[in-house]
């Protein structure tokens, strides 16, 4: 008989993955070193990460159905490779002095890898944690939240002692080497498979079990009205996160007076709430469930975000920032576990990467929006009094999903035999 692998050897190999990918958020510590070397602009640099982000957004949603045909191992060595790839190349780049083939490399090849790498082990954990959904996906996804902590000092040290291009080489064997390792471990469960004492649990009355809404192929979800529920759910909660990550330094300044070299600080810190988030909300949804836990996201962040911009005492607006960071980590954790629940894990790799296209929009949306309040009324606080009228849509919305999930189940259990579409 074939031996089942370690589930959460199957976790720890999703985390190799996901800290290798989660680098990218540390992009920045290249912008100035490439600014002085090549003097391109600070607008040129960055668009390498805009393209980086787009791709991933785009990947994941073209190559989610190779996720779901050919298997998380071939996914995650395909996500190893281009990554691998894309990483290396952009040392080539840097040699030739060449930004076009750095849009190339890190923003295409390395976006096509970031994508594929990140749905690919998600979509396998949740298949093996059917006890523990959140919790396992938590556990992959705080790995790319806590990824930039982990990258930044060791770019920055390599910066400085080897320079740019040789940074840009050990990184990308590194990463080659880590994902490639992480990925030969990765594989689905058997059909039916349960945790050892899992089934006797449920048949005993001891746990109680919740059937999947539905098991729905990715062109299925895609023409029901949860599937767009769910979507504008993550657009918002990620355009508004997004637009404060990418304001919290100038806000924390205009708004309590911090100092650069502060603010800078507090901003570091505050990004080991987004990685805790994701662990600790997507658990917390294992046990009030995934609907709940969208409704509180953004019955929180009306009011938080309509009285950051007022607050004045430093102590009360470094807490709220930590609770919004905590919640915008949270959304990206807790989402593969609600898309399981809601559509099933037939081809749940698929549906997370449709889904995840809102992560491309919002990358581009909320920065941009943010940026243009500021130049328009000198202030970041108008977007934030926008965006907290954006979370009272995404509340309705996530009441909306209740209704949805409340009718579906009432038909599943009339017809106990017929899965809802």
């Amino acid at each position: 008989m074939k031996t089942t692998k370690n589930r959460w050897l199957i976790a720890a190999s999703a985390v190799g993955i996901h800290i290798s990918i989660g680098s990218v958020y540390a992009w920045s510590n290249f912008t100035n070193p490439l600014i002085e070397e090549f003097g391109w602009s600070s607008q040129q640099v960055q668009l390498t990460f805009s393209i980086a982000i787009l791709f991933l957004g785009l990947s994941a949603a073209f190559l989610g159905h190779f996720v779901e045909k050919y298997g998380p191992r071939k996914a995650g060595l395909l996500a190893a490779g281009f990554f691998g790839a894309g990483i290396i190349g952009s040392g080539v780049a840097v040699n030739l002095g060449s930004l076009p083939l750095l849009y190339a490399t890190y923003g295409v090849l390395g976006g096509i890898g970031l994508g594929v790498g990140y749905i690919a082990p998600v979509s396998t954990l949740v298949k093996w944690f059917p006890d523990r959904r959140g919790l396992a996906t938590g556990l992959a996804i705080m790995g790319f939240g806590f990824a930039a902590a982990v990258a930044s000092p060791i770019m920055d040290t390599l910066i400085k002692s080897v320079g740019t291009a040789n940074t840009f080489y050990i990184l990308g064997i590194s990463y080659l080497i880590i994902m490639t390792l992480s990925s030969l471990y990765l594989e689905r469960p058997p059909a039916g498979w349960m945790p050892e004492g899992f089934k006797e649990k449920v048949q005993s009355g001891k746990t109680k079990f919740k059937e999947d809404l539905a098991q729905l192929t990715a062109n299925e979800a895609v023409k029901t009205k949860r599937f767009y529920y769910l979507w504008v759910m993550l657009f918002i909660n990620i355009t508004c996160g997004i637009a404060i990550l990418s304001a919290a330094k100038p806000l924390a300044e205009e708004s309590i007076g911090l100092t650069t070299a502060e603010a800078a600080a507090l901003v570091g810190v505050l990004g080991l709430f987004n990685g805790f988030g994701r662990l600790g909300w997507a658990t917390i949804s294992d046990y009030i469930g995934r609907p709940n836990t969208y409704t509180i996201f953004f019955a929180s962040q009306i009011v938080l975000f309509m009285l950051l911009p007022q607050t004045t005492s430093a102590i009360l607006f470094q807490v709220m920032l930590a609770i919004i960071y905590t919640m915008y980590g949270g959304g990206f954790a807790a989402i593969p576990a609600f898309i399981g629940d809601v559509f099933g894990t037939k081809q749940l790799g698929a549906i997370h990467g449709y889904i995840l296209t809102a992560w491309a929009a919002a990358g581009l949306a909320g920065p941009m929006f943010a940026a243009w309040i500021k130049d328009t009324t000198g202030s970041y606080a108008g977007s934030l009094s926008f965006f907290s009228g954006m979370f009272v849509l995404a509340l309705i919305v996530s009441l909306l999903v209740r209704v949805d999930i409340s009718r579906l189940r009432k038909r599943n259990e009339a017809k106990p035999s017929n899965l809802a579409s």
